[in-house]
């Protein structure tokens, strides 16, 4: 169920890009494609591990492309985290059986790579490290645990806000 009406139309496109044939695809670009990231808590569920965005400048949940290889969507998010921070102990977070949230955001062209403008048709799910440990890792200048309550205020953006006040709000029912 959609948390709000922005994540409802985000289904919306969802589920329309689905459809397509390449939509796994990171070379699809019109409009884009899907990709995978998690919101990852601490083992004490009161923090959440951030990275900095290396290209975007943004502090962010750990992500990226799914790739051919990865079973699903739950095993690409739980791969990026991986890449990202290192961390390898993962678990399912109880609250949450499925996924925390959709969003879908612009990513600027990359000349370097010869790829437009596109939107990057991001599947969010919400897991549990077993783990402190650490190490920022590709496409992450840096990685820090952040209080829940502090995320919103570390230079994000509101898509993030926004899927933290349902996590926040699913664990404090719990």
């Amino acid at each position: 169920m959609p948390a709000d009406d922005l994540e409802a139309v985000h289904r919306r496109r969802m589920l329309a890009l689905a459809d397509a044939p390449d939509a796994f695809s990171r070379h699809l670009f019109d409009p884009g494609h899907f990709t995978a990231s998690a919101f990852l808590v601490s083992p004490d569920l009161r923090s959440m591990l951030m990275i900095l965005h290396g290209k975007l400048g943004l502090w962010l949940q750990p992500g990226g492309h799914i790739d051919p290889e990865d079973d699903d969507v739950i095993a690409a998010a739980r791969r990026e985290v991986e890449e990202e921070t290192g961390v390898r102990g993962i678990e399912p977070l109880a609250a949450f059986p499925a996924l925390l949230d959709l969003d879908i955001h612009p990513i600027p062209p990359n000349p370097r790579k010869g790829e437009p403008a596109h939107e990057h048709f991001d599947v969010r799910i919400a897991l549990r490290a077993t783990t402190w440990e650490f190490e920022a890792g590709s496409d992450a200048q840096a990685a820090r645990w952040v209080p829940l309550h502090e995320v919103g205020a570390i230079g994000t953006d509101e898509s993030v806000r926004r899927a933290l006040r349902t996590l926040r709000g699913r664990l404090d029912a719990t």
